[in-house]
């Protein structure tokens, strides 16, 4: 999950109107609307006193978080997503449950991004931006779950997105909501491309999780009956 945090401000920075931010002069304009000047100005002398830059310290709590209590909050996600439509779902494909998993995942979202969780600036754009952006982020979590035959993987991996995510917007300036950041067309591409590199890798498995219907591999011991 940090990995896809910061190729997604490779990808970003590709856009002609986001730069490099290493002072994270961008993160904290995003704040302009919401704090007055003298909040602001505490905010960069408080980045500043850090020992080391905050993009590391955000990088080490998200993966303690998410291995505890972020783990705990996805469960309360996974077990749904990643559990009951999992096993719901278990005669389609890979592919099909991915799109389905992660259409009904994105939807769910819709009332929070309304209220401008995500997409602030575009909070009606938004809902099928996020219903995109679980579709295609579903496949790295029922991989997982698959992988590892249990939804705990599927919440250490949200868990651990949830608590590393910040990172992919800390040291950029410029773009918006729609353009940037992991739920942006940035983390769109970068999540395009890890899903063409896990299926390549797939393939390459003796048991490929991606082929055949999922009951294949919730349930192993009802092929060998």
């Amino acid at each position: 999950m940090p990995l896809l945090a910061f190729v997604t401000i490779g990808v970003s920075l590709l856009f002609p109107d986001v730069t490099f931010s290493a002072g994270m002069e961008g993160m904290i304009r995003r704040y302009e609307s919401m704090l007055s000047p003298e909040q602001l100005d505490a905010m960069r002398q408080s980045l500043k006193q850090l020992p080391v830059h905050p993009i590391w310290i955000t990088l080490v709590s998200g993966l303690v978080a998410g291995v505890t209590i972020n783990a705990v909050a996805g469960f309360g996600e996974e077990a749904g997503w990643r559990g009951f439509l999992l096993t719901a779902f278990r005669n389609m494909s890979f592919t099909k449950a991915s799109l389905l998993i992660g259409f009904v995942w994105g939807l769910w979202h819709a009332p929070l991004v309304l209220m401008g969780h995500n997409y602030p600036q575009h909070p009606e754009i938004g809902v099928a931006m996020m219903t995109v952006w679980c579709m295609l982020l579903t496949p790295f979590f029922l991989y997982v779950t698959l992988r590892a035959r249990s939804v705990l993987a599927a919440a250490i991996a949200h868990g651990t997105l949830n608590g590393t995510a910040a990172i992919a917007v800390m040291v950029i300036d410029g773009g918006d909501d729609l353009t940037v950041g992991m739920t942006g067309l940035a983390g769109f591409i970068t999540l395009a491309i890890f899903t063409l590199v896990l299926t390549l890798y797939d393939l390459r498995q003796p048991m490929p999780i991606m082929r055949g219907p999922l009951g294949g591999h919730l349930f192993p011991e009802r092929n060998d009956a």
